[in-house]
């Protein structure tokens, strides 16, 4: 039993041999973390290239603007965007305590001794100090702590447009409640350009992501980018696994 009350996944889910290496099929991300993982990656590309414009507006209609309404369309896309956005990050941090033992909050802050372990071994890795990283059958301890960073950096982006909207929202519109968030922040201007900085912040994490996620399919051939489309990584004898025995809290 894990520490969130959740049983570690069996290695026995799917089997299934690879010709020449003794591999296994499990079942490692659920549902709703695939779902959130992509609700929340679609949504900040919609909310990036909205966010730009409504930031810098640069089409040219002829007439008037009630006419074509352009700018307020998009500033109506970029809040339905945020709305799936925010239920999204939401849910996924829900799921970190509802979920499997591969989604659950010890995966990503290390608190036993032997995620702390992981952490500095994988940064060595990155650091080009060792040829061998860790193989991990969710994230390994250093990306774990990372994407603690990254849903801490999520949920600032989200406040911070929160209080944008509640600021600008109609004197009867239940959101205006979210306007002291701004001011939590420092005001308006300073929300907005926190707001416009977290984006660029998500976005460069965004090409590390990618490429991390890239080489370790590459390098470990677990199936580590079918797996955010199928849920299924493939583990040898030995990979590590959460709740695992012999793990050190």
């Amino acid at each position: 039993m894990s520490p969130a009350g959740v049983e570690a996944p069996s290695l026995s889910v799917a089997p299934a041999e690879a010709p020449g290496r003794a591999l296994r099929r499990i079942y490692v991300w659920q549902a709703p973390v695939r779902l959130a993982h992509w609700t929340i990656f679609l949504s900040v590309v919609v909310l990036s290239a909205t966010g730009f414009y409504i930031g810098s507006p640069f089409a040219v209609v002829t007439g008037e603007a009630r006419d074509h309404f352009v700018t307020g369309t998009v500033k109506v896309v970029h809040s339905y965007a945020a709305i799936a956005f925010t239920l999204a990050l939401v849910s996924r941090l829900a799921w970190m305590f509802a979920g499997n033992a591969y989604a659950r909050w010890d995966q990503f802050i290390p608190w036993s001794r032997e995620r702390r372990e992981g952490v500095l071994k994988m940064t060595l890795y990155y650091f080009f100090l060792t040829r061998r990283a860790t193989r991990e059958a969710g994230h390994n301890a250093l990306a774990g702590l990372t994407y603690t960073f990254v849903y801490v950096l999520l949920a600032l982006q989200a406040l911070t447009g929160l209080g944008l909207y509640g600021k600008a929202a109609h004197v009867a519109s239940p959101m205006r409640s979210f306007g002291f968030l701004a001011d939590v922040f420092g005001g308006p201007q300073t929300a907005r350009w926190l707001h416009h900085g977290f984006m660029w912040l998500l976005l460069g994490f965004f090409v590390h992501h990618l490429y991390s996620a890239l080489l370790f399919s590459f390098e470990e051939k677990m199936g580590t980018m079918e797996s955010i489309f199928s849920g299924y990584k493939y583990v040898r004898a030995g990979d590590r696994m959460p709740g695992a025995a012999g793990e050190r809290r």
